[in-house]
């Protein structure tokens, strides 16, 4: 077939481009050439594509027909591989921060980021919709109006009924009633005695199934992972959870090995939107993200490898938080995709974020010190930043559907009105190309991943998932250094932008949540159009390694949520967030209440 190969495309030096409002740049948009599956049809797709040479030619086909071939196999670059994205550390002179010390614990970060947290709201000025908060919990604990105990008996009643008919919801793989108790107990004898570890204690959190946390299996939403790789010991970011006195409550429901963007596991149940239970909650921390959205947790933990803590938490209608590549240690993490995976956080505010956040984060002690500082922003509802630019590449950011960008773009139109911050207009180039590099690299790294593992069980997967093992197994080491190559290049692109601009600004998602069809139930589905539209704006937070945010700001005409997105420059986190609560202020007033809701504060 390589007879028939066409004049290589070959990339143009990266300081022959022009990243300029006016840039003759082409803007591709995805080029998805792959009807919808599921049912049969994905069961039949699967068993071509693992026939010998029936399934070569069909691979060589596909990549040809979505332009892999063209933009990444055959192609001529003269950048150097950059494997994993790991930044050094430049001072950034961020804005109204503190600075944390490395040697401070988990719970001493927490009282820190406490610190950080702008004055209490009373409760005649909130909007007539919220989220309970980390703060509310602890202030309701230490009044002793409610405890700890109290609150996992209602979080427990209420998973319970969200399981069944006719919600069916999905939220858990896993969630044990006598260890969330016992938790609890713990934490109300705690607050009785005047003692709690931090404001985190008692809240309870929930975690995403790709984290080790006993005393559950680690299953990547898999019936057999767990049994290759036994969970023995708490994950680094879980650990510094319980230290604070956090109640871990379970295992969130997940795309199976995190291969989708739906949230549909057929092995678990499809995790539903709680603002629609009819739609996708999003993948692949689909029931980290709709926990949340729920009420039942005020924050839960997911990984993110290509969207999968931004999208989910944008469908649902909350905060999502993907720090710089490195800044929460990845031990006790699946080692799905090493390079692009992050754990993040999920929360119904920003403040609930930042707080998680500064527990979380920083590097582990025994290993090599990094001294990259760890920064909190200096949260302010009267002092927000000024003088902030935000870079936007206007083609980019109009392609999407039209409830997005109306919502979108009025969005920037009220942090000029409000703050004064100005829209820089350029061009990030290649855009297509880099989702296409990522896509190999996150696939080749999966694939990989599971070869170690001597007894696979492909038999035990979803159909999805099968489908998408046997296409990533079928990229080259030849298309796996040429998209680290782009990776490079996308990365100096980048750096360039944000040398102008403070952050680059993007919808967080192409659409927003789609129906969940009866026939993916039970075989998954691949629908990768629409998966392509749900990343479009995710892939360089992971690619790149940079630190990015989604906030909610709206809703379509069905009324199902919108998040807006703030990309940063490395170790920025505390930027974003800055810009992200600018953003919540703006916007709560007008957040609606999910058509699943929990109140577990309230006796009702």
């Amino acid at each position: 077939m390589g007879f028939f190969r066409a004049k290589p495309l070959v990339y143009k030096p990266i300081q022959a481009v022009d990243l300029g409002p006016h840039s003759e740049e082409f803007y591709l948009q995805a080029n998805v050439k792959a009807p919808r599956m599921a049912g049969i049809l994905v069961k039949i797709f699967n068993w071509v594509l693992e026939f010998p040479l029936l399934g070569s030619l069909l691979m060589y086909i596909l990549k040809g027909n979505n332009l892999i071939h063209k933009l990444i196999t055959n192609a001529e670059l003269e950048e150097s591989p950059l494997f994993v994205p790991l930044h050094p550390f430049e001072e950034t002179k961020e804005k109204e921060v503190k600075c944390l010390d490395s040697d401070l614990s988990p719970p001493e970060k927490v009282h820190l980021a406490k610190e950080c947290l702008p004055n209490i709201i009373s409760s005649e000025k909130r909007p007539s919709f919220f989220r309970w908060t980390i703060m509310d919990y602890h202030r309701a604990y230490t009044s002793g109006d409610v405890t700890p105990l109290m609150v996992a008996e209602r979080f427990i009643a209420a998973v319970s009924k969200s399981s069944k008919p006719p919600l069916h919801m999905s939220f858990f793989i896993d969630s044990k009633d006598e260890d969330i108790l016992r938790q609890a107990l713990e934490s109300t004898l705690r607050y009785q005695r005047g003692e709690p570890i931090s404001v985190l204690d008692g809240v309870l959190v929930a975690i995403k199934d790709e984290i080790d946390c006993l005393p559950y299996p680690t299953t990547g939403g898999t019936k057999w992972l767990h049994k290759q790789r036994p969970c023995t010991n708490d994950a680094c970011c879980v650990k510094r959870l319980r230290l604070c006195g956090a109640v871990i409550v379970g295992k969130t429901n997940m795309h199976e090995l995190g291969s989708g963007t739906s949230g549909i596991n057929p092995h678990y149940g499809a995790a539903r939107n709680p603002y629609n239970p009819s739609k996708i909650a999003g993948g692949s921390s689909s029931g980290s993200a709709a926990v949340v959205s729920a009420g039942l947790c005020p924050v839960t933990l997911g990984v993110d490898g290509g969207g999968s803590v931004r999208m989910p938490a944008a469908l649902c209608g909350i905060v999502g938080l993907k720090p710089t590549f490195g800044r929460i240690p990845h031990s006790g993490v699946l080692p799905l995709n090493w390079t692009v995976g992050m754990v993040g956080i999920l929360a119904g505010n920003v403040e609930d974020a930042l707080i998680v956040y500064a527990a979380i984060s920083g590097e582990i002690p025994s290993h090599k010190p990094s001294n990259i500082p760890i920064h909190l922003p200096l949260l302010s509802l009267t002092k927000p930043l000024s003088n902030i630019k935000l870079a936007k590449y206007g083609k980019w950011f109009d392609d999407c559907s039209d409830d997005v960008r109306s919502c979108c773009s009025q969005a920037l139109k009220r942090l000029q009105e409000n703050y004064g911050w100005k829209t820089i207009e350029v061009t990030i180039p290649e855009i297509e190309v880099m989702r296409l590099a990522h896509y190999l690299t996150i696939g080749s790294e999966c694939s990989t991943s599971l070869d170690s593992y001597k007894e696979k069980n492909f038999a035990e997967l979803g159909w999805d998932a099968r489908v998408a093992l046997n296409i990533y197994a079928a990229f080259s080491s030849k298309e796996y250094l040429k998209a680290q190559k782009i990776r490079n290049r996308q990365l100096q692109f980048h750096k360039k932008i944000l040398e102008v601009a403070d952050v680059i600004v993007s919808p967080t998602v192409g659409v927003t949540a789609y129906s969940i069809q009866d026939d993916a139930l039970k075989t998954g589905e691949l629908d990768y159009v629409n998966g392509a539209a749900l990343v479009r704006y995710s892939i360089a937070g992971n690619f790149l390694g940079l630190p990015a945010v989604t906030v909610p700001i709206g809703y379509d005409k069905l009324g199902l949520p919108i998040g807006l997105q703030f990309i940063g420059r490395p170790w920025s986190e505390a930027t974003i967030i800055h810009l992200a609560f600018a953003m919540q202020a703006i916007c709560e007033t007008e957040h609606r209440k999910p058509e699943v809701f929990y109140n577990l504060l309230s006796k009702d």
